[in-house]
Order: C-alpha cells, then structure tokens, then sequence
C-alpha cells in the first residue's frame, strides 16, 4: 500500500511540475519570431490526418537576415549548431501558428536536416544536434524523433542549414 502511494504521489509531482511547451521557450528565453512566408511557391505547412508535415525552415534571424556559409570553411560546428536552432525556433512558430497551443504536439516524428558544407566535411549529425537537442529541451520526450543529417554543396540562398520535420498532433 506504501509503495502504491509513493508511486502515485511521485506521478502527481511530476505532473504538477510538468512544463508546457510554451514555458519551456520562456524559460530558454526565446520568443516566438513572426512567421515568415514561404521563400518560393509552397506552403509552411500542410496537414494530413494527424501529422503535420512542415516545409524546410532554414536559421533565419530575427532581423530577417540568415546565418549563411559552409560547414567545413566559413562556419564552425558550433555556429553551425546555433543555426540548427533557429531552424527549430523557425519550425515551432510554424506549429505555434498552426494549432495556437504547442502542447497539442503529440510527437515530433522525423527529421531531415541539410547542411551546406565542403566535400569533406563529415559532421553533419553534430550540427543537426542544436535542431534536435533543443526540440528536446522544449517538448521533452515528445521531442525526441528520428532523423537524417546529410551534406549538401548548396543550400537555397547560402543558408548553412535547412531542416525539414514531420510532427505528430491532436
């Protein structure tokens, strides 16, 4: 009987202290960015059943500008991971837009993570890092997904990343 309270005390913390999406982002100290409209002819976003399948979102600033150069001669892994992250921030004010309450995120599925780079660069899975690992840090186990991380010569206007998600809802 001790042990059965115990275990149902232990659930009730950590569902009281469980943090919403959106006080995980205030927490990480970010605000959501306007939503920016497609750079070509497609949408941000198109949903089928319960999935939400976002187009690539690439590290773009608040200024509008983005970090831009390769993997491997202009950039480091870390600046490539720091640009792994506002394509995340860039793809959660995308999910933000589209159900008004990130909470609804049952899972974030797949994702696809390109990288501009040189031909001999080999990191690509430590610079998709900053994209999942703050995915992570914001919906918690729902974050964790699948995922690929491959090289690219050329990325739409010299953006060092592009990142491309599936997102399981409500």
């Amino acid at each position: 009987m001790k042990y059965l309270l115990l275990t149902l005390f232990t659930a009730l913390v950590t569902v009281i202290r469980a943090q919403t999406p959106e006080q995980n982002l205030e927490k990480q100290g970010v605000n959501l960015p306007k939503l920016s409209p497609p750079i070509a002819s497609y949408v941000n976003c198109v949903r089928v059943g319960n999935l939400l399948y976002l187009s690539g979102k690439g590290p773009a600033k608040p200024d509008g500008t983005y970090i831009t150069g390769k993997l491997g001669k202009d950039l480091s892994i870390e600046q490539g991971q720091e640009a792994a992250k506002l394509a995340a921030i860039n793809h959660i004010a995308v999910l933000k837009h589209e159900m008004g309450d990130l909470s609804k995120v049952k899972r974030i599925v797949k994702v696809l993570g390109m990288v501009n780079c040189t031909d001999d660069f080999t990191q690509q899975p430590q610079v998709i890092n900053g994209y999942s690992d703050f995915m992570i840090r914001i919906f918690g186990e729902k974050g964790k997904h699948a995922r690929s991380a491959v090289g690219h010569n050329s990325l739409p206007m010299g953006m060092a990343v592009e990142v491309e998600v599936i997102v399981e809802v409500e």
